[in-house]
C-alpha cells in the first residue's frame, strides 16, 4: 500500500477497533480512532482530510448513518465505508444514496477492510478528482474542459463553476486544486444550501467559545481550515442577502473574524464557487449581488451535462464499478447506459452503478440491475417499440425526469415548471413508471 494514507476509524467496540487500527498501522496506514459520534465528527471537522472513513452505524451517542449523511457534502471525494451488524439491504441502499462508497456487514474478516482501503483510499493528490482526471476522456466537451482546468490550475483567479446538479462541479474544482501549486494544502468544500442561514457565518468563519448559546468550544471555520489551499463555495446561489454581503467583505478584505472573536485572521485560501443556477438572471432580478458575482466569476467554467458527452458514459461506469471487485457490465447493460438520458448526470450514474453493485444477484450487471424502475414491455409487445405513442411516452418520461432532477425531486416545484397540477403530474409519473423518483412536496 502507498505511503501517506490515513484512515479515520469511528468504532466504539474496543476489541474490533483495536484490531482494525493495528492491522492498518502494520500496512503503513495512519489511523485516527474515534470511539463516539461526537469524537468522530470532531476529528473529521478538524482535519486534515483523511484518505478514507470507516464508520460504525450504532454508536453510543447516536447514529453513524446520520453522521455520514450530514458530513458527506463536506467530505467531498473522501471515500466512506459503513460497518454494521444491524443493517440490511435497505440501510445499504440508503447509505449509497447518501454518498457512502461501500458497506461491510459484521462480522467480517479484517482483510475485507484492507481490501476496501486498497481499492478506495488513493493518496489525496491522486484521488482528488478521479472523474475530472478522467479515464481518458473521449468526448470533445470534456477534453476542452480538461484543457481549461490545466490553464486555471496555474493561476490564482477566482473561478465560478457552472453546471447542472450532479454534473461534477466539485470534481472539476478538486482537479483545479490538485493540478496547481496548492495541491499539498487542504481542499475544503462548503455546501451553502445545506447549512442553516443562522449558522452559515459560524461555518465559514468559525466561532469562539461562548459566542452564542450552544457554542461550548472554539470552532475553526472553513475559511481558516482551508489554510493555503482552496475553499469551494458550492450551491452559491442559495446564499441569503446578508450572507452575500459578508462573503463580499471577506473577498475584498481577505481578512475575517470568528464569531465572537476580536482578532482578525488573514484569508490565504483560493476561492472557487459553484452553482447550478443562472446567476446572471438572479443578478438582473436583484436576488444576487452584482459586485459579489463579478468578484467570484473572474473566470467561468461550464461543466457539461452527461447527456452532452455520451462517449464518456461507459468509461465512467467502469471507473465507479472498479471499487466493487468481481462486478462487470454486460453488453446489454452498456447499451442501456448509453440509451439513458441521465437527468441526474454523473451523480445519477454513480448512484445506479453502486446500487446495482450492492444489490445485483449476479456478478455480471444487466439492464434490470441498473434500471429496476424501468417499465417492462407488455406481454407480446417487442422491447424495441418504434410506434409514435411509444416515442411520445419516452420523450415525456425523459422530460419529467429532467425537470424533477432540476427541482431536486420536489413534485410541487416540478408541477409548477411543467404547467400542470401536482395531482396530474403524480398520475403521469405513475403511468410512466416514475412513481419512485420524486420526493417531498
Amino acid at each position: 500500500m502507498s505511503a501517506g494514507r490515513e484512515v479515520v476509524l469511528i468504532e466504539d467496540d474496543e476489541v474490533l477497533g483495536a484490531s482494525i487500527a493495528q492491522r492498518l498501522k502494520l500496512e503503513g496506514i495512519g489511523v485516527r480512532w474515534a470511539r463516539s459520534l461526537a469524537e468522530g465528527e470532531a476529528l473529521l471537522r478538524r482535519g486534515p482530510r483523511p484518505s478514507l472513513v470507516l464508520c460504525d452505524m450504532r454508536l453510543p451517542d447516536g447514529s453513524g448513518e446520520a453522521l455520514i449523511t450530514r458530513l458527506i457534502p463536506e467530505l467531498g471525494a473522501v471515500p466512506v465505508v459503513a460497518m454494521t451488524a444491524y443493517g440490511g439491504v435497505e440501510q445499504a441502499v440508503r447509505l449509497m444514496r447518501a454518498g457512502a462508497d461501500d458497506y461491510l456487514s459484521k462480522p467480517f474478516d479484517i482483510q475485507a477492510v484492507l481490501d476496501r482501503v486498497a481499492a478506495l483510499a488513493a493518496p489525496e493528490a491522486a484521488q482528488a478528482a478521479p472523474e475530472a482526471a478522467g479515464p481518458g476522456w473521449r468526448s470533445a466537451p470534456m477534453q476542452a474542459m480538461q484543457a481549461a482546468i490545466g490553464r486555471l490550475a496555474t493561476v490564482d483567479a477566482s473561478v465560478l463553476l457552472i453546471g447542472e446538479s450532479g454534473a461534477g462541479k466539485e470534481v472539476a474544482a478538486r482537479a483545479i486544486h490538485a493540478r496547481g501549486p496548492r495541491a499539498a494544502a487542504p481542499f475544503v468544500a462548503l455546501n451553502c444550501a445545506a447549512i442553516p442561514r443562522d449558522l452559515l457565518e459560524s461555518e465559514v468563519f468559525g466561532h469562539e467559545k461562548g459566542a452564542f448559546t450552544g457554542a461550548a468550544a472554539r470552532r475553526i471555520g472553513a475559511a481558516e481550515r482551508a489554510g493555503e489551499g482552496t475553499l469551494l463555495l458550492d450551491e452559491l446561489a442559495e446564499l441569503a442577502p446578508e450572507s452575500q454581503a459578508k462573503l463580499l467583505r471577506l473577498l475584498e478584505d481577505r481578512r475575517f473574524l470568528r464569531v465572537g472573536g476580536e482578532r482578525e485572521i488573514p484569508l490565504h485560501a483560493r476561492i472557487l464557487a459553484a452553482t447550478n443556477a443562472d446567476l446572471k438572471a438572479r443578478v438582473a432580478e436583484g436576488r444576487f449581488r452584482q459586485d459579489l458575482y463579478f468578484r467570484l466569476a473572474v473566470v467561468e467554467l461550464v461543466v457539461p451535462p452527461l447527456r452532452d458527452r455520451p462517449e464518456d458514459v461507459p468509461d465512467l461506469a467502469r471507473l465507479f464499478l472498479a471499487a466493487h471487485a468481481g462486478r462487470s457490465l454486460s453488453p446489454a447493460a452498456e447499451r442501456a447506459l448509453l440509451a439513458h438520458g441521465w437527468p441526474g448526470n454523473v451523480r445519477e450514474l454513480r448512484n445506479r452503478i453502486e446500487r446495482a453493485a450492492v444489490l445485483a444477484p449476479a456478478a455480471l450487471l444487466e439492464p434490470s440491475d441498473l434500471f429496476p424502475d424501468a417499465v417492462p414491455a407488455a406481454a407480446g409487445e417487442p422491447d424495441d417499440d418504434l410506434s409514435l405513442a411509444a416515442a411520445r411516452e419516452a420523450a415525456e418520461r425523459e422530460h419529467i425526469r429532467r425537470v424533477l432532477a432540476r427541482c431536486a425531486g420536489r413534485i410541487q416545484d416540478a408541477a409548477r415548471v411543467l404547467g400542470v397540477s401536482r395531482t396530474t403530474l403524480w398520475e403521469r409519473m405513475r403511468r410512466l413508471g416514475l412513481g419512485g423518483e420524486g420526493e417531498g412536496g
